[in-house]
């Protein structure tokens, strides 16, 4: 039983509010993705994780040497290499020989979306209307992504499997999808600064992709822009890592204070070889829609967090401040860094990627600050887009 509702707030719109107290560190929920795929990026740098649920296809010592390029690194306390249990279990498709981590996640992606998704000997094919788009998509949007073109692939599998298609379209249209008119030109940092030229080359490579017939309340420009915009404001990152579920069980170990120590001083030079090869790409990540999840708001001073404990694509909604019974459950869409920055640069991040203005008590606390930013958020600004540029 949860123990929430979401309700309309006047001034706020959708919200989702505590039916009970809730206790630092207590479980408020956990859910499932609607829908959640690999970056393409974290696929083509060699990242092995399950088709299905994203858990980590490689053993602790394979990850680490893998990363940091180094075939004769040493890993101790192997036997809490938390994706060890699990590689008797690893399967793939007959067809295709994309992996899952289980026969379960098989079955499952089967039932929901691999038997048309499936892509068989196609798969390494170039040529393919599917490769072409993910590669198009892949060369607009260079790494650190914030999404994939190939959740949106995902989805028309999804639609084109689906056996009650008006239930699947209700649950699509629930992630409050941003349309697209001359009277509101919305956009999303998905792309780069050619954003409009860029825009009709990715559609161009949708519509070869999906030309039947099944597909063409997607293929229009609008229906098009519609899927973006879902993209663009409700997908939920998510990063599955075999280092830091390891790191996390063994710094729990009750080892002797030198041995701690010892530790730490290993765990720190790990992060640096493979930080050093591997710079940003430590994790393998991708990207999901969450039903349940896409319906918080967000606070510059949030009492709940998002979090993948499990490694895989399950997120598990943790408050991180006391929630009492009618509190709102707000979450932050910002990263700690961003929470940060002064009132004018998280409104302009807010306004610019989720298209709203944030009210919550801290920048309200604000309100009377400077609209100005420090020399270091200025030059980050300096790469983001121009307010008058539009999809159009």
């Amino acid at each position: 039983m949860n123990h929430f509702e979401i309700r309309e707030v006047p001034g706020k719109g959708r919200a989702m509010i505590a039916t009970k107290n809730f206790a630092v560190d207590e479980i408020i929920f956990e859910e499932e993705p609607f829908v959640s795929h690999q970056f393409s990026w974290n696929a083509a740098y060699g990242y092995a994780a399950c088709d299905n649920c994203m858990r980590p296809l490689e053993t602790l010592v394979e990850n680490v040497r893998r990363l940091a390029n180094n075939n004769a690194i040493v890993v101790p306390l192997v036997e809490h290499d938390p994706t060890a249990v699990w590689v008797p279990q690893f399967t793939q498709c007959q067809r295709c020989k994309v992996r899952y981590c289980s026969e379960d996640c098989l079955v499952y992606a089967k039932n929901k979306y691999h038997q048309v998704a499936c892509m068989g000997a196609f798969r390494s094919d170039d040529t393919h209307p599917i490769n072409v788009l993910n590669e198009t998509w892949k060369k607009m949007h260079y790494p650190p992504e914030t999404g994939t073109i190939m959740l949106i692939v995902r989805l028309m599998a999804m639609y084109k499997q689906s056996k009650n298609k008006p239930e699947f379209l209700e649950q699509l249209q629930s992630f409050q999808a941003l349309i697209v008119n001359r009277e509101q030109k919305i956009y999303h940092k998905l792309l780069g600064e050619k954003f409009e030229q860029q825009m009709e080359q990715l559609y161009t490579a949708f519509c070869n992709a999906f030309n039947d017939e099944e597909f063409a309340m997607f293929t229009t420009p609008d229906a098009f822009k519609t899927l973006m915009g879902i993209l663009g404001t409700n997908s939920q990152g998510i990063a599955t890592s075999v280092l830091a579920q390891w790191v996390t069980k063994v710094t729990d170990l009750p080892l002797p204070e030198a041995d701690k120590k010892q530790l730490d001083t290993v765990i720190d030079g790990l992060y640096e070889k493979v930080g050093d090869f591997a710079g940003e790409f430590l994790n393998n990540e991708g990207s999901g829609l969450y039903i349940l999840q896409s319906k918080i708001n967000h606070s510059c001073v949030p009492n709940a967090q998002s979090t993948f404990p499990y490694s895989n694509d399950l997120v598990v909604l943790k408050a991180v401040a006391p929630i009492q019974q009618g509190d709102e459950i707000c979450i932050s869409y910002l990263d700690e860094c961003q929470l940060e920055r002064s009132r004018h640069s998280r409104h302009k991040i807010l306004r610019e990627n989720y298209i709203f203005v944030c009210q919550c008590t801290k920048c309200r606390a604000q309100a009377s600050d400077p609209d100005v930013t420090s020399d270091e958020e200025e030059d980050d600004e300096d790469m983001e887009f121009d307010d008058d540029d539009d999809m159009e």
